[in-house]
């Protein structure tokens, strides 16, 4: 028996892609899959969210962008991450755009110049004068997600300092900005997180409209009962105060399910169980209230109610992480996509 499987639903991205082309109102909709489409398979997401409108990939590095390019010979990919002189002679052999975000421009490969409004990271203080390979201006929104006045004032501070530009693509929002701040959709919007199904607002999707694309499941591969006072795990943090059921299941924190999710819950069997004890590099342990279960019995990690956005709130950290630190290539789980 397999020890986990991701399935991947193609079907989801492409709702998740027309839902943010909606919230756009007719800015262009940019599909960012870099970190591998954060954890979903960036090639996969990528036609997805092609097939359903999206106009162009961004991606953090070259790699990412010459495997995407590779595949997809004539769709736009901008590059967002710094590269360096050898990089852009092969950024230009292989047609792609890249960001400017720090003196000199770039020549002979279309640029996009990256102001700073307000991130305090990669950005020019003041936008030179755009050179002819210039084709985009852009920015980035710093927190979109919990505080809409400063997201308003960075919009503001962008369509300034972008006003009476001709000819070229402005982009300042992200999924958060695209979703929650109508100011900042200018000409064209970067989603990633929400193409994927996953609230930027670390709350419910279903809010905004989004599906989550990602269903992680497994098996019981073992059900015991510990005694008063018997432990499981390293370092004794789940003691028995009374006769419990466990089960294990074989994922742990390599496979993603990080050592600070201890408390979240899983599925078995349907039902609602705490994750207790240390999480293991190969396994994990649930309290089995009812009593034992048969070995085999389903239990499903991510899917069918049971959000990455609980377990990032567990975990004291943001769905983003949660979703890039998946283990989804490695061999250690089978990676399924369907197209439902």
């Amino acid at each position: 028996m397999e020890r986990s499987r991701f399935t991947i639903d193609l079907g989801a991205i492409r709702r998740n892609a027309s839902t943010l082309l909606r919230a756009a109102n007719g800015a262009e909709l940019w599909a960012v899959v870099k970190a591998d489409g954060y954890g979903h398979g960036a090639l996969d997401v990528a036609h997805a969210a092609l097939g359903a409108g999206a106009s162009m990939l961004c991606v953090a590095t070259l790699p990412e962008a010459l495997e995407l390019r590779a595949a997809i010979p004539d769709v736009r990919i901008l590059v967002m991450g710094p590269v360096s002189e050898r990089e852009i002679r092969d950024a230009c052999a292989a047609r792609l755009e890249l960001v400017a975000a720090t003196s000199p421009i770039p020549e002979g490969v279309p640029v996009h110049l990256k102001l700073d409004t307000g991130m305090g990271r990669w950005g020019l203080a003041e936008l030179p004068a755009p050179t002819r390979d210039v084709v985009g201006i852009m920015s980035h929104l710093a927190a979109a997600e919990s505080d809409a006045a400063f997201t308003r004032l960075q919009a503001e501070r962008f369509r300034e300092a972008t006003q009476g530009l001709g000819g070229v693509t402005r982009h300042l929002a992200n999924s958060a900005g695209t979703l929650g701040c109508p100011e900042a959709r200018f000409d064209a919007v970067r989603c990633g997180i929400a193409l994927f199904g996953i609230s930027p607002f670390g709350t419910d999707p279903a809010e905004h409209g989004l599906e989550p694309a990602l269903r992680w499941e497994s098996y019981l591969a073992l059900t015991k009962q510990l005694a008063p006072g018997q432990s499981t795990g390293y370092g004794r943090r789940f003691v028995a105060d009374r006769p419990t059921w466990i089960g294990l299941v074989p994922v742990g924190y390599a496979d993603g399910f990080r050592r600070d999710l201890t408390g979240t819950t899983v599925l078995i069997e349907g039902a609602r169980r705490r994750v207790v004890g240390t999480i293991s590099m190969d396994a994990l342990a649930v309290e089995l209230e009812d009593g034992p279960l048969p070995i085999g019995t389903a239990a499903t990690l991510v899917g069918d109610g049971i959000l990455i956005e609980e377990h990032a709130r567990v975990a004291g950290t943001i769905a983003y992480e949660i979703a890039t630190g998946l283990n989804t290539r490695s061999g250690r789980a089978r990676r399924v996509i369907v197209d439902d």
